[in-house]
Parts: C-alpha cells; structure tokens; sequence
C-alpha cells in the first residue's frame, strides 16, 4: 500500500471502550515538544510506569527539552528527535540519512506499544515506521495523524482536559493506575547552583517572586508596563525580591521592564539551563506568568501561580485542576477549542489590578 492509500483509508481500529488485557514490555511515549506540552505530558509517563512496572519506557523528545526528563524515575531512556534536521530529510542527504538512522534506532527497539501524544503528522509517521504493532494516539483532525495509529480515541466533551484525554488513551492501552501526578526531582547540581546564583544577590528562598514576562508566541505576552508595576507592588506590599525569567532573546524585554520598575528586578534570561530553571520556579514564593511553558512547570512544582490566558483554551490546556491560578476572559466558557479568535480574549484585556488581587489570595492561601 502506497502511502497516500494509506492516508486516504479509515483507521483499522476505532476506540473500544473495552481496555485491552495486555501487559507491555516496551513501550515508546512521543511527545517531543513544546516545554509545557513535555510537562503535561508527565502523568501520562507515571501512569504508564504504576501500571505496567516492569516495562522499559522509552520517550522521544527534542534534545533541547530532554533535560526536563532527564533522570526521571519513571524514565528508562530518552531519544532524540532533532526537528530542525529532520525538517531538511527530503531535501538535504545528511538530513534524510539521520531520518533513515532514527527508524533503524526505534525499528530496533521492538517496542510492542508507541503512545503518540504529539497527535501531528511527523510524530505518527515515526510511531508507524517504527514497525511497533499497537499504535495508540488522539483524534486531533489535523495532519491525518490518527490514519497512523492502530487504535484512537476521539476528543469528546467528557474529557476536556488534555491530561484527561491522555489519561481516557492510556484507558484504552489497559492502564489501570490513572491518577494524574506530576514528577519533577530535584536535582542537587542544579539546586545548589540556583542556590549559589540567588545568594550572590541576597535572595533567599520562598522570599522571592517569579515573573514570566515572555513566550514563544508575542500575541501571549502581557504589556511590560504591567510587569514593572506588579513588580513594584510586589516588593513594596509584601517584601518580595523579584526575580524574571526568560530565554536569551527575551532578555530586552525584562530589561524595559527592569527600566520601568521603582524596584530592582533580577534577570535570569539565558542564564539557567533547563534544570536549574526548575529548581528557580521550585523555590519561588508565588511565580507571575503568561501562558508559557515556565509557567507550566511553576503549576507541575504546586507553586503559588497566576498565569494568564489569552487565545489558548484554559479548560483544555491550563494548570489541571486549579483555576484559582488562572485570569483572563471567559475563562470556563470556551467550550472545546484548543484556541480562541475572539479579540475580546487579547491579553492585553487582562488589567493590573485582576493580576495583582489573584497573586494576594494566592499568597493568602499558603
């Protein structure tokens, strides 16, 4: 069968509400990006650890996420998957030689089960070419990604959430252990030099917020005029140093806000690796972000957290089960779109004061 046949045929095997009986051996998660999608992905990993505990579990990720799993104790293995290179297979012969070698590598791993959590074209298509029997995967409609799998599950209503999608998937893998836990060790190279780094500018742990003024995608970004006055209030009400996070790029950005501000603010743009990022969220006394895969993590950690939300839904993709975190519009009526296109959701809707009266019961609560 050619591949366009394959593509333009119905999947094999729609969602059986019968869970299978089978005990997996080897099992490949893929998931390789985005920083918070990785991040919510990790229940559906230690779920799969608590119910088949003598499986090897293996997780294909982009090599500039893999250090977030790095030694995770649900974790036997990671694999790379190096999207950019890939990208150029069909064009460039060194690109489509590190294709043809990364389907030896998964071919050779005789998985007996591939869980594709990424839902896209790239991901399935590896999932398929890995040779592994059982394919399961989401029914996102896009990219014909669910042609691939040899078992899907639809989105419905009953699950909203991503991570309850994920979980009704590892249903219909014969999962039985289902709860959502979030695991994220601490690493003690990385503690020690957050530590170190914070210490040099006489910050102490839990007497520090955390603001997370940039993301991948501008249009998600809340004005950095905002940022300064919220840090200013943060220092000036409640004795907090502040502390901003960021990649290298975004490093202008909380420089304006640094200009802004009536209060010292410490940059740590491009200046922590993966790691001990998670060990600066950890140790934060309530953490201030847009909807961004810090901020993610800041939720994973069960740190105070106000996090903004503009075009993505956060019924579907905000901090599970905790909307006391969330501000912005219409924020449990957004029914089952992943994102909104309705310009009454534009984060600059979001005022200081909603910000700020969310960060004071936040920090009343602990």
């Amino acid at each position: 069968m050619d591949l366009r046949s394959f593509i333009a045929r119905k999947p094999s095997l729609a969602y059986n509400p019968q869970p299978m009986s089978t005990t997996w051996t080897n099992i490949l998660l893929i998931k390789p990006s985005s920083l918070g999608d990785i991040v919510m992905a990790l229940p559906a990993l230690s779920a799969l650890r608590r119910s088949f505990p003598r499986a090897r579990i293996s997780w294909l990720v982009r090599p500039e996420f893999a250090p977030v799993i790095k030694g995770h104790p649900h974790l036997d293995e990671i694999l790379h998957l190096d999207r950019k290179r890939l990208g150029r297979a069909w064009r460039h012969p060194g690109a489509f030689g590190s294709l043809i070698s990364l389907v030896r590598e998964l071919r050779g791993r005789r998985f007996d089960a591939v869980l594709d959590l990424q839902g896209l074209f790239r991901s399935a298509s590896l999932a398929w070419l890995s040779r592994c029997p059982q394919r399961f995967g989401p029914v996102w409609r896009r990219e014909f990604a669910h042609h691939f799998y040899t078992m899907t599950v639809p989105a419905g209503p009953e699950w909203v959430h991503v991570i309850d999608y994920y979980m009704k998937i590892l249903e219909a893998m014969g999962a039985e252990d289902r709860r959502v836990e979030f695991v994220l060790p601490e690493k003690p190279a990385a503690a020690q030099a957050v530590e170190k780094l914070l210490s040099r500018h006489s910050i102490e742990r839990d007497r520090y917020a955390v603001i997370i003024p940039g993301s991948a995608q501008v249009s998600k970004c809340w004005p950095v005029e905002r940022f300064a006055a919220l840090a200013e209030r943060l220092t000036s009400q409640h004795g907090l140093s502040v502390v901003a996070t960021g990649s290298g790029p975004e490093r202008a950005m909380i420089e304006q806000i640094g200009e802004r501000a009536a209060c010292p603010i410490l940059s740590l743009a491009g200046q922590t690796s993966l790691p001990e990022l998670v060990e600066v969220l950890r140790g934060a006394r309530v953490v201030i972000s847009n909807d961004t895969g810090p901020g993610h993590i800041a939720a994973a950690l069960e740190r105070p957290l106000v996090m903004m939300f503009s075009w993505s839904n956060p019924l579907r993709v905000g901090p599970y089960q905790r909307p006391e975190c969330l501000v912005g519009r219409d924020l449990s009526d957004r029914g089952m779109a992943i994102k909104s296109t309705n310009p009454a959701h534009a984060v600059s809707h979001i005022t200081l004061d909603e910000v700020y009266a969310r960060v004071v019961e936040q920090l009343k609560a602990v």
